[in-house]
């Protein structure tokens, strides 16, 4: 008699459904999925190590790698972990435009992520409409600071330039056009179509019992049912003093995540406006001239400039000895740096808390039992950027 016997199959690391470079070990009984392990490791580029050998602000940019798509909320948590260290007060004009820029980051990451998990599942027309938006935010982005991915515009004490001229008109311009694009675009081509609807509903679930067990934060956390966002339960940037309502599931599955994500977008878009509103005057940077390069060295080039600025922070940077711990919240989930100093201008330890490793975890729980085809769309669903899985 034939003995049966279940199938190994290896997805990845070049598997076109796959985020990133993601391998996963699949134990398969026919078509279903019995059992799924992780295998990560292929973007280790040891960045905690690289950061305890350079200065707090040379390692500013090494953040930008690792969640790619959302570079300015890495920026953001790292300086407001340092700052806390550090006890320095940014000026609120920085305060301000730090939420409105991170909102913005947050919509554009997650155009990209509902485009490419419309690519995922055969929903091929809602990737061109979501980059469209999306690259009207990252004009935005350019024109504060030259750079439209890794943008690298948060510092240590505020901004590293002032918000550029015409600034506001862009924002103004996009929120005007955003909402009617969301309703008449994403929804009409995504939830009103019922394949999509068929390979999202009651795909990947899981429990919010499993879900707070293993650590889950962001639109994942939140598709279960539970309504936690750091910018609530640890208010950042002066988020207490903003209105914006947690969005959140009802089963924990694919088509939740897709929901909550969407109505995270048009929470930011109040976010944004309420900062535009509220935006003052002033200075964008901290005055203190052993952290921050004093405003009156703007008539120095660049190139002078980033010297001598690195000459001040390498010659009067005196960290006190401590440790801290700060987490924002990212488009992913929660994101925290813990900085051990030992009072010298660079980290005796640094670490980060990413979530895009975390929620890696839930991936077997969501994916044993169910069809391989159903993989694609969990997979999809979880958002991972493999930058900050990896390091």
């Amino acid at each position: 008699m034939a003995e049966t016997k279940n199938m190994i199959l290896n997805m990845g690391p070049q598997h076109p459904s796959t985020h990133g470079v993601l391998r996963l070990i699949l134990e398969l009984d026919g078509e279903t999925v019995v059992k799924l392990t992780p295998e990560i490791g292929y973007l280790h580029r040891g960045v905690e190590k690289l950061g305890e050998n350079l200065t707090y602000h040379q390692f500013i940019p090494l953040t930008d790698r690792e969640d790619y798509i959302a570079s300015l909320s890495n920026n953001l948590a790292y300086c407001m972990t340092v700052e806390k260290l550090l006890g320095l007060e940014i000026p609120p004009r920085a305060m301000v435009a730090r939420v409105l820029l991170t909102e913005l980051q947050r919509i554009a990451s997650h155009l990209i992520w509902l485009g490419t998990f419309g690519l995922d599942i055969g929903a091929m027309s809602l990737f061109f409409y979501c980059m469209r938006e999306r690259e009207t935010i990252l004009d935005i982005f350019e024109a504060c600071a030259g750079a439209r991915l890794t943008i690298n515009y948060f510092d240590i004490g505020g901004l590293r330039k002032d918000l550029p001229v015409g600034f506001e008109k862009q924002v103004r311009d996009f929120i005007a056009i955003f909402p009617e694009r969301m309703k008449n675009d994403y929804e009409r081509i995504f939830q009103d179509n019922k394949i999509v609807r068929i390979r999202t509903e009651g795909v990947g679930i899981i429990s919010k019992e499993d879900a707070i067990d293993l650590g889950l934060s962001g639109p994942l956390l939140r598709s279960c049912g539970v309504p936690w966002d750091v910018r609530k339960s640890n208010p950042y940037c002066g988020y207490e003093n903003y209105e914006f309502d947690i969005p959140t599931g009802k089963t924990g599955d694919v088509f939740d995540r897709y929901l909550v994500r969407m109505e995270e977008m048009r929470q930011s878009l109040k976010l944004v406006q309420q900062a535009l509103d509220r935006l003052p005057g002033g200075a964008f940077l901290a005055d203190d001239p052993k952290i921050c390069l004093p405003p009156k060295q703007k008539v120095m080039t660049e190139m002078e400039s980033l010297i001598h600025h690195f000459k001040i922070v390498s010659e009067g940077f005196e960290p006190p000895v401590a440790e801290v711990y700060h987490s924002i919240e990212t488009p992913r989930g929660e994101l925290g740096f813990y900085i051990v100093s030992d009072g010298s201008n660079k980290p005796y330890r640094l670490r980060f808390r990413p979530p895009s490793f975390v929620n890696l975890e839930s991936l077997a729980k969501m994916a044993e039992g169910k069809l391989i085809g159903d993989l694609i769309a969990i997979i999809g669903a979880l958002d991972p950027v493999m930058g900050e899985v990896d390091r």
